[in-house]
């Protein structure tokens, strides 16, 4: 998706894989196309297996973002052109995503025995009344929707984040501050020019390393790092922060085992003949958020698993004909934002 809109994200993860799979009826692990025995209902915007979804729910989420995106741009924000595609027609995929992800994670959920308790259904009654309470009769009315149904909506919400809890909740590795820390270095670098001849990279090459071991010569001699880098780094930036698996290896190799103010010998990469100083070998704070970001990928990358797994084994198809005639269009009736928001606020 180009377009990713925080309100209506579910859970951490880029496992969409069934919303691909949505422009007729597929079979996602054969990609076989399969003629359904019962029809749409009339308010029915796509099916996966046999769970629907409706056309309220998309009113709801379309909403939502219209009043988002008008809030911040103006309602004739929806036929720019970006690029063959309007913004409409993107912001449409992002929801047929999220959609699609909510409703194959409820499936997951009911294939892994996962339910709502009882403080959980507590706190999806009470949002949908607070929502609820928000819209008047005629929005009631335009968007289809009322409490019962939106408290559905969010039963669903609520369990799609609850499914991927509880799927990665023992995913829980031991990251030492070494696989986790972050330094701080600046470097100098050189390239190597290239050329189609063989003989002139040659000599491109031993050209390119005489000139960066004279600048490591004057730095052992005592020169200022930065104005040296500034004048013949053809780097523009001079300092990075990074961590193990970020950096070339040859570069990181030589980075990690530097001491503070420590310069390193020449170090070859892709890029050319790099000088490297260390300004910072470990940042607590760094350190530990670098060890969540670390736990979050291993837990996304078990969840991925799960999901994608799981996908390829279910049915889905779009009505196509209801779902291109829906459109962003500018109303003088005002939308509601902070659907999920009332809900999230409530959640913690």
């Amino acid at each position: 998706m180009k377009i990713k809109n925080k309100a209506l994200l579910v859970v951490p993860v880029a496992a969409l894989t069934i919303a691909t799979a949505l422009t007729g009826c597929k079979k996602a692990e054969k990609n076989t196309e399969i003629v359904l025995t019962t029809p749409f209902e009339n308010d029915e915007v796509f099916r996966i297996d046999d769970d629907p979804c409706h056309l309220y729910e998309v009113n709801i989420y379309m909403s939502t973002a219209q009043n988002q995106f008008e809030s911040l741009f103006g309602n004739e924000i929806w036929q720019k052109d970006l690029g063959g595609i309007t913004l409409g027609d993107q912001l449409k995929d992002t929801i047929l995503a999220r959609l699609a992800q909510i409703k194959v994670m409820n499936l997951l959920a009911e294939d892994h025995g996962i339910t709502l308790d009882e403080d959980e259904e507590a706190i999806v009654n009470k949002a949908a009344a607070e929502y609820n309470a928000l819209l008047n009769d005629s929005l009631r009315k335009k968007l289809d929707v009322n409490e019962e149904r939106i408290a559905g909506m969010y039963h669903e919400y609520a369990l799609a984040n609850k499914v991927y809890n509880e799927l990665t909740k023992n995913v829980n590795p031991e990251i030492s501050d070494d696989e986790a820390r972050t330094i701080t270095a600046k470097h100098i670098l050189i390239r190597i020019p290239t050329s189609q001849s063989t003989s002139n990279n040659a000599t491109a090459k031993e050209k390119a390393r005489l000139k960066a071991d004279g600048l490591l010569k004057q730095l052992k001699e005592g020169a200022d790092f930065d104005s040296l880098a500034q004048k013949y780094s053809d780097d523009n930036q001079i300092t990075y922060s990074f961590m193990k698996g970020d950096m070339p290896e040859s570069f990181e190799e030589a980075a990690f085992n530097l001491e503070t103010d420590e310069i390193s010998d020449l170090v070859e990469t892709k890029y050319g003949y790099h000088i490297i100083k260390c300004i910072s070998t470990f940042n607590r704070e760094e350190t530990d958020i670098n060890k969540e970001k670390i736990v979050k990928e291993q837990k996304n990358e078990v969840f991925n698993d799960i999901y994608t797994d799981f996908v390829s084994s279910l049915y889905s198809n779009l009505n196509t004909e209801l779902w291109d005639s829906l459109t962003f269009a500018p109303s003088d009736e005002p939308n509601v934002s902070g659907f999920f928001d009332v809900y999230n606020n409530l959640a913690g």
